[in-house]
């Protein structure tokens, strides 16, 4: 049966300087690592037995109904404005309206260049493909919102970064693939019109009941606390919070250095570029209203007056920070087992972090083992955790259901970086046996099952991985 996508594509039909019409480049020798047959489905995609579905998920055939083209975006990269940016190693093939109503794009990366490219080649290497297929796979079992991972193909050929490394391309689904930087490039070019037209078009997929730029704002501004708060309470830091890298959608979006936390540490850095922290695990609360700020400043232009228009949107902005500090709570008291944590509560919440982190302890094993009784191993020292856990308990008087709340806020498993490695290096010799064990384990990462225990270890000290990379 010959592989059939219901495409019902709505960006294509934008004017065409929002993109550049793009087809895939070929590659040599497709061949197929993953298909997530779910999704598929969920996705109305029928002919999943389709002898040259490698073939048509590396970009070699475009599917019938696919309209490709290459997103144009800008964006803050570490703070610097880079006026033009776009999908350089992207391309959209189009739009499906699920079996659940939800309009999603698929997206295929490292297919080749784009007009967006600038010095690069297009293409993507087979370890950032892997990392961000198991990753987003992960953090969707998480329940944190996410893109997903449709499929992941072997180019056959190789691509040069420092040495040659095998290519490969991935299948990438979202809510949609428009960005804070979508906006700001229209913005800072003073097209109104455009602009306007972008405005129009998110609020329709995403936000339907936002009237005016303002009640947008809001309505991206508390998705996106309340998806930063669930980054944390997890020990995730993204490790490119760049504005281009933000999704209007709320969507977790390019997993590119991204990491979990082993030991806790508020001021964790794992990504290579990031040489002053900008993107650390902490800050990312702070740099989420920063994000915010710029695409308030983007809508200002849409204001009937916008000079009178910045004050109200800056104390908008200035909401935000109460908005994820109460996500946070929510989050983090569930994790302690608290259904319905107050104000005051903060404090032994981060009473526990900062015996954590003084403790070297491990984030995931710490939290979890609340809920197991096995936390006070995670302490050398365990006095003063014995201290905390007297005045835990007598909170926990008041509470009805605590080892519930605690086991369904509290993984047993993350996507562990020196696994991640482990999995690309076999990857890279031929062997994918640990990509798709990876991947049963992390389907269901709440359930404690024997045969994953082995994944709930740390690294050990000569495992530990000190920096993660793009995959550009």
């Amino acid at each position: 049966m010959t592989l059939h996508i219901p495409f019902d594509n709505s960006y294509a039909a934008l004017p065409d300087g929002f993109f550049a019409r793009v087809h895939p480049e070929p590659v040599r020798e497709p061949s197929l690592i993953a298909l997530n047959e779910p999704l598929a489905r969920e996705l109305g995609i029928d002919g999943l037995d389709d002898p040259n579905i490698a073939a048509l998920f590396a970009g070699n055939a475009v599917p019938e109904g696919a309209a490709p083209l290459a997103q144009l975006y800008a964006g803050h990269q570490f703070g610097q404005y880079n006026p033009q940016l776009g999908d350089g190693r992207a391309i959209l093939l189009g739009e499906t309206i699920g079996t659940d109503g939800m309009r999603r794009d698929i997206q295929l990366k490292g297919s080749g260049r784009t007009p967006f490219s600038r010095m690069g080649d297009g293409r993507a290497w087979l370890g950032p493909v892997l990392r961000e297929y198991v990753v987003s796979e992960a953090m969707h079992a998480l329940g944190v919102p996410t893109t997903r991972a449709l499929a992941a193909v072997r180019t056959g050929e190789p691509v040069i970064r420092e040495r040659p490394l095998p290519g490969a391309v991935l299948t990438r689904v979202a809510q949609s693939h428009l960005r804070v930087g979508t906006f700001q490039v229209f913005a800072a070019r003073g097209d109104t019109k455009a602009l306007q037209t972008l405005f129009d078009y998110a609020v329709a997929r995403h936000y339907p009941d936002a009237t005016d730029p303002a009640s947008f704002l809001d309505a991206v501004m508390r998705r996106q606390a309340a998806l930063v708060a669930h980054w944390m309470s997890l020990g995730f830091i993204h490790g490119v919070m760049n504005t281009d890298n933000c999704s209007i959608s709320g969507e977790t979006i390019d997993y590119g250095p991204c990491a979990f936390m082993d030991s806790y540490h508020p001021e964790t850095v794992y990504s290579s570029i990031d040489r002053y922290g900008r993107y650390s695990y902490a800050a990312q609360a702070d740099i989420i209203v920063w994000n915010m700020a710029q695409l308030a400043t983007a809508l200002l232009s849409l204001m009937p007056n916008p000079e009178a228009s910045v004050e109200p949107f800056t104390a908008q902005i200035h909401t935000m920070p109460d908005m994820i500090r109460a996500e946070w709570l929510r989050r983090f008291g569930a994790k302690i087992g608290i259904a319905d944590p107050e104000p005051g509560d903060a404090s032994l919440i981060a009473d526990l972090l900062t015996l954590m982190q003084t403790a070297e302890a491990d984030f995931t094993n710490t939290f979890r083992g609340l809920a197991d009784g096995t936390a006070r191993e995670q302490f050398a020292d365990a006095s003063a955790f014995d201290e905390w856990s007297a005045r835990w308990s007598a909170r926990l008087d008041d509470e009805n259901d605590p080892h519930g709340w605690m086991t369904a806020a509290n993984p047993v498993l993350i996507p562990r970086n020196h696994r991640i490695e482990e999995m690309i290096t076999d990857a890279v010799a031929g062997d994918d046996s640990l990509f798709h064990r990876l991947m049963a384990a992390y389907a269901m990462p709440y359930d404690a099952r024997e045969q994953f225990g082995d994944l709930r270890k740390p690294p050990a000290p000569e495992e530990v991985v000190e920096a993660t990379f793009c995959g550009t």
